[in-house]
């Protein structure tokens, strides 16, 4: 309650900005910072819509080439014509990727890879909610697969540029993974990799408080992996806040209809565009603030490093999910697993 009640009165916490921080506003505030941001290259999935795309809106207006990977390029294309508009001299490239497939991202990474780009900012941003049991073409439930899983292949194949990017640049690399408060829902009984990728039964919400509760794990084992090998190359998870966006709508229930009058109430106070403009302030403040240089590992809620769950900090946790994941994308690549 103490949090919400924090959060509803958008007060600041140490780093100066709160739940009330836009993203421009932080962006802003990042503009005097010692690397400019023209020599930075980011991609940003999920940027057709929501929280993705005022990200990338802000990232392009302060002159940081944006890659769109999305599965509806029409939709991206439409974003990009929006971005250029408000900024013309906006660098975006659009590619086609389905997160939920093993193929479509491997086919990105190829594609993006071929560009000879360098590669300073991944933000990890897409998420889906399935009211019913989807599966994804691996025979994956989807919400896992679209939230977490896409996102792990996705992170392990761009890694080797990121840190090449970072050693010839001087310039540190970051990776951020959209997150959500609702990780704190799932108890340690009912995470279980097996039953994540087939559930039994299916409850919308639990899969997608697991799937978010897998991005927190997975950030805490990457930072580990990422000190180990001295790479100039962080990772934090970020909650985005209380936004209305298409995953609230999706899913119709007395949860996240508190959650919808919460975003509503947020929004009015905020200002009249709608949804984003705060909600992204989370990812952009630790993509580009020098205040974020080094920290790795983290949690970070309303512009400041948070607590997120016991479960979420459990180091062996971490690492089994990591095992068991690169082994199912080792498996379905037929490559060696070792």
């Amino acid at each position: 309650m103490k949090g919400t009640l924090r959060y509803l009165a958008g007060i600041a916490g140490p780093s100066g900005y709160g739940s009330n921080s836009t993203a421009e506003q932080v962006s802003q505030d990042c503009s005097n910072c010692l690397v400019p941001n023209s020599q930075l290259t980011a991609i940003v999935t999920g940027a057709t819509s929501g929280i993705g795309a005022e990200t990338a809106r802000v990232l392009a207006k302060r002159g940081v080439k944006v890659v769109i990977p999305a599965r509806d390029v029409k939709r991206a294309a439409e974003v990009r014509e929006s971005i250029q508009k408000e900024s013309p001299e906006a660098e975006i490239i659009l590619l086609e990727i389905d997160l939920s497939s093993i193929a479509s991202v491997k086919r990105f990474c190829s594609e993006f890879l071929s560009l000879g780009l360098p590669l300073n900012i991944l933000i990890n941003n897409a998420g889906k909610f399935s009211q019913k049991l989807e599966f994804s073409e691996d025979k994956i439930e989807m919400t896992f697969a679209t939230n977490y899983l896409g996102h792990f292949l996705l992170t392990e194949l761009l890694m080797g540029k990121m840190v090449e990017t970072a050693a010839n640049t001087g310039i540190q690399g970051r990776i951020i993974n959209v997150s959500s408060v609702i990780h704190t829902w799932v108890k340690r009984d009912n995470f279980c990799f097996s039953k994540m990728l087939n559930p039994k039964s299916y409850n919308g919400t639990r899969a997608y408080a697991q799937s978010k509760l897998a991005n927190i794990l997975h950030t805490k084992e990457v930072a580990r992996k990422l000190k180990a090998r001295n790479a100039r190359v962080t990772v934090n998870a970020v909650h985005p806040g209380i936004v209305k966006t298409g995953i609230i709508r999706d899913h119709k229930g007395c949860i996240t209809g508190i959650l919808s009058v919460l975003s509503c109430i947020q929004a009015a106070k905020n200002d009249t565009t709608g949804l984003s403009t705060c909600a992204a302030s989370t990812t952009c403040y630790v993509a580009l603030s020098p205040r974020t240089e080094g920290v790795s590992g983290k949690y970070f809620a309303d512009c400041n490093e948070s607590y997120c769950s016991a479960l979420a900090n459990d180091e062996s946790e971490a690492q089994n999910l990591w095992r068991q994941s690169r082994a199912l994308i080792r498996r379905r690549l037929h490559q060696p697993v070792a």
